[in-house]
């Protein structure tokens, strides 16, 4: 019974899209820092509201939710809390992905004015693949508990790569899909407005606006391989997983204009990302442990409050330090 509950989230999802770009985004523009913040604040409101939602959905077991075999798994605290712990990690995660997108558009030179429509579709896309990740990683941990030590090595292994690589250079031009698309396929040299496509003497080409989709979109498959494993730390229901997952992705465009412009000065992010990517891991590595202690509930609490000091004390000690 609780495909329904899904359907109904998979038409809110579809309700906020078509109002984005069908109403308050139809005409394209360039989107300024205060509008941006204005929506930034939007989403994450919407997440708190959603929250509450999850919190009498799993209170009262609406549909079976929280349920299985008619025993209780989750209960409307536990639910809501795992939902903002997992919607706090796939926030800050998704920091260092607008970094890589700037670098995107700086590379391929992209006006302003048409990367709205790029981060719309691209997070459309996201949206899709993101969600058949988290239904394989589910339907992995339902049948291999044990699956939950690689999530955690993969956690591991990431943060020691993000530690030690460089985001300062971009290479579109060695991305399997971008080179597959101009070895088959014309594409123009320069931008036609907002189109992906354009029709030049009865022939289609692709413009170079859509291979900045396609960079975007595999960047995205890159990060999701980081976030989904961190956020399975957190919880494995998999409804969790993917409303939290979605509602990070949902304010990661209107973040982006926020913050595009000043994320570089955010000289610890990379380092608080590193860290929260290694708790979260090793955690999962103890996962035994705390269910054979039954300290899950007070592990969600602990998880909840360490990253929220360790993003608050990156992004501080960035502004202390930028300043003098």
């Amino acid at each position: 019974m609780t495909i329904w509950i899904w359907i109904g989230f998979l038409l809110l999802v579809f309700v906020f899209l078509a109002l984005d770009l069908g109403v308050f985004n139809r005409k394209a523009h360039v989107i300024g820092i205060r509008e941006a913040l204005c929506w930034t604040c939007l989403w994450i409101v919407s997440a708190l509201i959603f929250n509450v939602a999850v919190y009498f959905m799993y209170e009262h077991h609406l549909l079976g939710i929280g349920e299985q075999a008619g025993r209780v798994t989750l209960t409307g605290t536990q639910a809501a809390v795992k939902f903002f712990t997992g919607y706090v990690v796939e926030k800050s995660l998704s920091l260092d992905n607008i970094f890589v997108i700037s670098l995107i558009f700086a590379y391929f030179g992209v006006p302003p004015l048409y990367q709205h429509r790029v981060l719309f579709w691209g997070i459309l896309g996201a949206l899709v693949m993101r969600g058949m990740m988290i239904w394989v990683g589910s339907e992995i941990l339902s049948k291999f508990e044990s699956a939950i030590y690689l999530f955690g090595a993969i956690l591991i292994v990431t943060a020691g790569k993000m530690l030690f690589s460089k985001h300062e250079e971009v290479h579109p031009e060695k991305n399997p899909l971008v080179r597959m698309v101009k070895r088959f396929f014309p594409v123009t040299t320069e931008f036609h407005h907002e189109n992906f496509f354009v029709r030049i003497n009865q022939k289609w080409f692709f413009t170079p606006l859509f291979l900045v989709l396609l960079v975007v979109e595999s960047s995205d498959v890159v990060f999701a391989v980081d976030s989904i494993p961190a956020i399975f730390g957190i919880t494995s229901d998999p409804f969790i997983v993917f409303t939290s997952n979605i509602f990070a992705i949902l304010g990661l465009r209107s973040l982006y204009f926020a913050l595009a412009a000043m994320i570089q000065k955010f000289r610890y992010l990379k380092i608080s990302l590193v860290v929260i990517l290694l708790y979260v891991g090793v955690k999962m590595m103890f996962s035994h442990p705390i269910k054979t202690h039954h300290l899950e509930d007070l592990m969600t609490w602990v998880s909840l409050g360490i990253i929220l000091v360790i993003m608050v004390a990156g992004m501080a000690a960035s502004m202390v330090i930028n300043r003098k």
